[in-house]
């Protein structure tokens, strides 16, 4: 999907026929805004600082709708919660089992590879996720 702007993800949520709030503006802003994966209660947290009307519940049911509209992207990373983000760039992650840290990372190798695999077993490539786990070097 390509790079959103708060005003182009509203426009999108409206011609998929959801009605845009006040709420659901500031979770997507939020969201717009996040430099991390957020869970949904960090999806509340800094939600409630901009509007403390926003319920849990609320969060919850936003983050679904904008999941199954494409609009979010929900990762589990072997954690007990998911995480989200915008489903803006396509990209991988590296995760940091001892921190939790989550690196985005983009390599055009790894595309070509992919497409390579698909296009040998008789397959389109539609959708692929890679996360990789790993320690920092010492």
């Amino acid at each position: 999907m390509e790079d959103h702007t708060p005003d182009t993800l509203e426009k999108a949520c409206t011609r998929a026929g959801l009605k845009m709030t006040g709420q659901r503006r500031t979770i997507l802003a939020v969201l717009d805004e996040a430099q991390d994966h957020p869970s949904v209660e960090t999806v509340y947290e800094r939600s409630r600082a901009h509007d403390s009307s926003i319920s849990m519940a609320t969060v919850y049911r936003t983050l679904n709708m904008l999941d199954e509209l494409g609009l979010v992207v929900r990762h589990e990373f072997k954690e007990n919660f998911a995480r989200y983000e915008l489903n803006m760039q396509h990209h991988h992650h590296l995760i940091d089992v001892d921190s939790g840290k989550v690196i985005e990372f983009q390599n055009i190798e790894i595309e070509q590879i992919k497409q390579k695999i698909a296009e040998e077993l008789g397959y389109d490539l539609i959708e692929c996720r890679l996360e990789l786990y790993g320690r920092k070097r010492t």
